[in-house]
């Protein structure tokens, strides 16, 4: 068996607005169903002790689970727990219309720091990414420029994204080039 490695393997943009950091292998778990059926809700709660709303993400411990519509779930979890994850998930969910996939080794994860963070987003997104606007605890599955990508604010400076693993050259490229030093807007 192989040993599993991230898309991009740690690699780092720090020389601009915003640092942009390839954060190395995270175990997420897609979960499909009806999110009204007890089970499910229970299953969730089990993760991180709530269910989450619409557009949100919620924490506890290692764990995430975050909305992506509103018959899907991404629970995120270290990598290793990833297939246990949906051992564990097929056996409390017996008898319910469901789906548990392991997606860890599909997707790339990224974060981007720093006081222009929210500019740097801005550029790449159609969210509003002002501070009222957006904020922890939401989550946001759009697009950074021609790609599908998912987000969140992990704290006040900081974005944590997820993207499909094939195009992390590309998003970490878009990340680095809206981080250039001198590219501040001032909008945000």
């Amino acid at each position: 068996m192989s040993n599993a490695v991230s898309a991009l393997q740690s690699v780092a943009y720090t020389d601009g607005i915003a640092e942009v950091h390839e954060l190395g292998l995270r175990g997420m778990v897609t979960l499909r169903g009806d999110f009204t059926d007890k089970k499910l809700i229970k299953a969730l709660k089990a993760l991180v002790g709530a269910m989450p709303e619409q557009r949100e993400i919620l924490h506890k411990d290692d764990r995430s689970v975050a909305w992506m519509s509103p018959d899907e779930m991404l629970l995120m979890m270290p990598h290793t727990q990833a297939a246990s994850t949906v051992e564990n998930l097929n056996a409390s969910l017996n008898g319910t219309h469901f789906l548990a996939v392991n997606v860890s080794d599909a997707r790339a994860v990224f974060e981007v720091t720093g006081e222009h963070a929210r500019e740097v987003m801005a550029k790449l997104a159609p969210v509003d990414f002002a501070r009222d606007a957006f904020n922890e605890g939401m989550f946001r599955r759009t697009r950074l420029a021609q790609v599908p990508a998912a987000f969140w604010m992990s704290d006040e400076l900081s974005f944590q994204i997820v993207c499909f693993r094939s195009v992390a050259q590309y998003v970490f490229d878009l990340l680095s080039v809206a981080a250039q030093p001198g590219s501040e807007v001032g909008a945000l």
